[in-house]
């Protein structure tokens, strides 16, 4: 978010300051008491950490060396049963590929409610190194450390990979070495560390596409590699088969989609966004197919502008991959975080004009509107969705008019 110098902006400060703690105040508040129970069930009915039993239960089986049953629901279903009676009824769409597994199966030798605590551990701890090391890098932040940890803290994206006990952190990571790696001209490198999104291949596509499109095959090569070995480390350790029952998994998720996406309100991106609008699948397709191309043609023409910053680029990038996946819930929306950043540094060395502080007022509702979400049940209507696409666009615009070339 732009922050504003003129006393008269409405982003100023004191104003975000004051927006984030009492955000995170009401968010974590209520959520610490939602979890004081003396169960693993909280107040609500829901398992501690939702999310968390599945990577669970995939190390507890990465641990007995089952990989007969990566891919099968109910197998998986008993043995979480069998580790965790507290998750009776619990059940899980296995579309990992089979190398996570073997990520988690440390974590599985614990008990579950220590595994969770040791995740919310270290998911924390990466989500903190990331911003603290963002926020260093822009310059024209540095006298808002206050603020930037205000708002990390009260990050609604943050909130929700805590609360469903999500890997996203894992992607976040990724993401802010890649973009220190850019910055610094490893290429080969950055395309070592964005391959490790094969984990979650959807947050790969627009990084595989843009990167095609403007010919960094040094990245792509990096991805590549990155990504075979990843795989290959499953396949060394379960056989061919469990890849093949991956790709087959893989393969057949749209019969799974009701299971996978039980709560489309949650999701943030293109492909959902239109499919709550118009439930007709060719006709939500087709327009999730030309509205990921229009956002993939603004990115790739501000990638090809060697006058724009690696800051607005890069935000691009982020904006562009949440966006265009097709599948993103609203806990991988913390992989937004460096684009806040390097965005708001961004613009806070621009001259104040309509456009930049309405970019500023647009990277306030993509932080906020994901709180909103649970509204998209009646009226359909995705708000942080086109609030990203206005993002996208503004920033081309802004890196248009400031092209030299164009002078």
């Amino acid at each position: 978010m732009v922050i504003e110098s003129n006393p008269g902006g409405w982003l100023t400060a004191r104003r975000l300051t004051a927006h984030a703690m009492i955000l995170a105040l009401c968010l974590w508040s209520i959520y610490v008491w939602n979890l004081a129970t003396p169960s693993l069930r909280d107040r609500n009915g829901n398992l501690k950490g939702t999310d968390f039993l599945h990577l669970y239960t995939l190390g507890s089986l990465a641990v007995a060396h089952r990989g007969a049953d990566l891919y099968n629901m109910n197998a998986q279903a008993a043995l979480a049963v069998e580790r965790v009676p507290a998750a009776a009824g619990v059940r899980y769409v296995p579309l990992y590929p089979p190398q996570v597994s073997l990520f988690f199966a440390p974590l599985a030798r614990f008990s579950y409610g220590w595994a969770l605590l040791l995740w919310w551990g270290c998911s924390t701890a990466i989500y903190g190194i990331c911003c603290n090391c963002l926020w260093r890098a822009c310059l024209n932040l540095r006298d808002y450390g206050r603020l930037v940890f205000l708002l990390a803290i009260a990050f609604p994206a943050f909130f929700h990979l805590i609360a469903w006990g999500q890997n996203s952190a894992l992607a976040l990571g990724c993401f802010t070495l890649g973009f220190f790696l850019l910055r610094a001209r490893y290429e080969f490198a950055v395309g070592l560390v964005l391959g490790c999104l094969i984990f979650k291949p959807q947050l790969g596509l627009a990084a595989a596409v843009i990167f095609a499109a403007i010919g960094a095959w040094k990245i792509l090569a990096g991805a590549v590699l990155s990504a075979a070995a990843q795989l290959g480390a499953g396949i060394l350790y379960y056989g061919m088969s469990s890849f093949q029952q991956w790709t087959h998994a893989l393969r057949s998720v749209s019969a799974a989609l009701p299971l996978f996406e039980p709560r489309l309100y949650q999701t943030h991106c293109l492909r959902t966004f239109w499919t709550m609008l118009f439930p007709w699948e060719h006709i939500s397709l087709t327009l999730y197919i030309l509205s990921a191309v229009a956002v993939f043609v603004l990115a790739i023409a501000c990638w090809r502008r060697a006058s724009v910053p690696l800051a607005a680029k890069y935000s691009l990038l982020l904006l562009a991959t949440v966006l265009v996946a097709p599948h993103l819930t609203v806990y991988d929306l913390v992989i937004l975080a460096p684009a806040f950043l390097l965005l708001a540094d961004w613009l806070a060395g621009r001259p104040s004009t309509s456009s930049v502080r309405g970019l500023g007022t647009l990277l306030y509702l993509v932080y906020m509107l994901p709180l909103l979400g649970p509204l998209a049940r009646w009226t359909h209507v995705q708000l942080s969705v086109i609030a990203m696409t206005a993002s996208v666009y503004l920033i081309w615009h802004i890196s248009r008019k400031s092209d030299p070339a164009r002078e």
